[in-house]
């Protein structure tokens, strides 16, 4: 007796298994990448400025939140690379605080808060090389030894706190920031304006999306992350590339921890335990796919700034701190489910 082949699937069906319908605005409204966002953020600079048209977007206001979100505007970029290559770091805010121990500790035993240029430079070298090996050995694990990057980097996150804590006892150490650090990078401004961890986290945004939009480098980071297996087969060192760019993320960060020490002048080792979410926020807020393959700096710049509006707006407002964080995770649950809808779009198509 010969089997019957399965009769052809009805365009109801079809459809069925596709998953639920989604109205056709709230596709073309996923489908507008930044468009979209940028939408969301002037939309609550519009209801803060309306609720308290006194107190918010006044020039300090505005100068607080570009200096408030320059550092996770810094780990952000680094986030954008990996979160396009299909890849994920829970691990920065642990990192940050390891670079910032390791340099802190060098500045301590070299002149402490009288510590001259000379012990700058060197500390800032050791929080960026801290960082950039720490990254680099993630990305190996995650090309190499072919571990999941969400094991690798939750591994990272507790392993680099713990060495941080085994480093200091568990306290944030005394005299770990040069004055001169302090005075120039963490309260100076350019032009007597611009604040300098502004133009720093500017500059760092603006050669990095220039590098993801324009170079070879940001060509690969779009293939590995669309298709690793195509991007094999034309000649792409995938392995490698991962490498480099949980690297990227690691030096990044290590970055971020020189702007945090020349800003809030300690390592500050219990407070960096959110720092993965908001960065993950902004860059998925920003266009960026969990699955890979899409993204943007600019439109990280723009998910960075929807929390840093948001928590001002809510402090102006006298929302207790805790709601805070609670609107920051519903914000990334929408993002992620806007992402959703995206790829259901494009599978419709």
């Amino acid at each position: 007796m010969t089997a019957q082949a399965p009769a052809p699937a009805k365009d109801g069906q079809r459809k069925a298994a596709r998953g639920p319908a989604v109205p056709p605005w709230l596709r073309r409204l996923a489908r507008a990448n930044e468009s979209w966002t940028f939408g969301v953020l002037a939309l609550l600079v519009a209801f803060f400025t309306a609720a308290r048209p006194s107190t918010f977007l006044t020039r300090y206001d505005v100068t607080q939140i570009a200096t408030n979100a320059a550092i996770y505007l810094v780990l952000g970029v680094g986030m954008t690379y990996v979160v396009i290559v299909a890849g994920i770091d829970l691990s920065v805010g642990s990192v940050l605080v390891l670079s910032a121990v390791l340099s802190a500790e060098y500045t301590i035993h070299h002149g402490g808060a009288g510590a001259g240029w000379g012990t700058v430079a060197v500390s800032t070298l050791i929080a960026l090389v801290t960082g950039l090996v720490w990254g680099a050995l993630q990305g190996w694990l995650v090309a190499k030894a072919k571990v999941p990057p969400l094991i690798v980097t939750l591994g990272g996150f507790g392993a680099a706190l713990g060495v941080a804590q085994i480093i200091t006892g568990g306290q944030d150490p005394a005299g770990a920031v040069s004055g001169k650090l302090q005075r120039t990078i963490g309260f100076g401004k350019l032009f007597g304006q611009i604040p300098w961890l502004v133009v720093i986290a500017f500059a760092t945004t603006l050669v990095f999306g220039l590098v993801l939009a324009f170079t070879r480098f940001g060509r690969y980071t779009y293939a590995i992350g669309s298709n690793p297996e195509s991007a094999r087969r034309v000649g792409i060192d995938v392995d490698a590339h991962l490498v480099k760019v949980y690297a990227l993320v690691g030096l990044l960060s290590g970055l971020g921890s020189v702007m945090w020490l020349a800003y809030f002048g300690s390592t500050s080792i219990a407070g960096h335990s959110t720092d993965n979410l908001k960065v993950i926020t902004a860059v998925v807020l920003g266009g960026a796919s969990l699955f890979g393959g899409r993204g943007s700096v600019l439109g990280t710049v723009i998910g960075v700034f929807i929390p840093a509006v948001l928590s001002t707006g809510l402090i102006i407002m006298d929302v207790q701190q805790y709601w805070q964080d609670v609107a920051i995770g519903v914000v990334l649950v929408a993002a992620v489910y806007v992402d959703q809808l995206r790829r259901r779009g494009t599978d419709r198509r």
